[in-house]
């Protein structure tokens, strides 16, 4: 019997070993698998944009007179969808994040928030294009313009950036705050200078979500922002038609079958994309900083 209880206490270990072994194995599998795919596809799209982008692509306008190709439009448009949302959406999610965790004194209408806001965040895009077209673009008499997809971007991405700062909030321990209050510190004191420098990391990760979905998002923005590619001044193109640089990369690929100005476009919005990962963790690590 003894013999019997030392061979199984060895083969014990030796089991547990051999399955954190398999389990971290797989992980690493699957880390590689994402990775390469993830890098493949940046290459590819690499390759396929870098010969069709030069400045007069990047500088141009599209002419059908002239036979010229130009995104110029389609840059400052997406611009300003980009910052005109974020002008808004920061600031309410934020504040409602604030106002969920620290001052809500309701378990119920906290949960009903929440659920709330997870149903919105799962609906399709182009569901919001189409209750963005009938309350912005009709009933507002926008008519489809730029300011109608920023105030439907708006619509869309609050909820995001909502769940994302309250999840970060979460992680600041009690202690912290209990600290500040026995300092002398006010509430607001004590949210300002303590709780939200603790959690900025989540609340620019959820910015970063936020600014990739407004990048990447076409199916909204084709009922509202419409497709016309036109420069106009910053007053009078708020109130037109203009696509963004998603919205031209579809009308180029699937309505004129130009699929070298479309991988051209995919490529814009990858280096797009990388500047304001890049200008992010510059600004995180310089608050990290101060």
């Amino acid at each position: 019997m003894l013999l019997i209880q030392r061979s199984a206490e060895k083969t014990k270990p030796n089991y547990r070993k051999w399955k954190d072994r398999l389990f971290q194995a797989s992980l690493w599998g699957a880390m590689s698998v994402c990775a390469v795919l993830t890098f493949s596809l940046i290459v590819y799209v690499a390759i396929k944009a870098v010969p069709n982008i030069n400045l007069d692509f990047l500088l141009g306008q599209p002419s059908y007179i002239e036979d010229t190709i130009g995104i110029l439009p389609a840059i400052l448009n997406t611009l300003y969808l980009l910052l005109g949302p974020l002008l808004f959406v920061v600031p309410l999610g934020v504040g409602a994040a604030i106002y969920l965790n620290e001052y809500c004194k309701s378990a119920r209408l906290v949960s009903l928030i929440e659920y709330t806001s997870d149903i919105l965040s799962g609906i399709p895009s182009i569901v919001y294009g189409l209750v963005g077209m009938l309350f912005f673009c009709q009933f507002f008499n926008l008519q489809t313009s730029i300011l109608a997809g920023a105030l439907t971007l708006v619509i869309m991405n609050i909820p995001t950036i909502m769940k994302t700062t309250r999840e970060s909030l979460k992680t600041v321990p009690n202690s912290y705050r209990e600290g500040a209050r026995a300092l002398g510190a006010g509430k607001w004191k004590t949210i300002h200078t303590v709780v939200l420098k603790s959690c900025r990391s989540g609340m620019i990760t959820g910015i970063l979500l936020t600014v990739g979905r407004i990048l990447g998002e076409s199916a909204a923005l084709l009922l509202t922002a419409g497709f016309a590619q036109v420069l106009n001044p910053i007053y009078e193109g708020m109130f037109s038609s203009g696509a963004s640089l998603s919205v031209a990369m579809y009308v180029f690929a699937k309505e004129r079958g130009e699929f070298d100005v479309a991988f051209g476009i995919a490529g814009i919005l990858l280096i797009l994309t990388l500047i304001i990962s890049v200008a992010a963790q510059i600004l995180e690590a310089r608050t990290k900083e101060r």
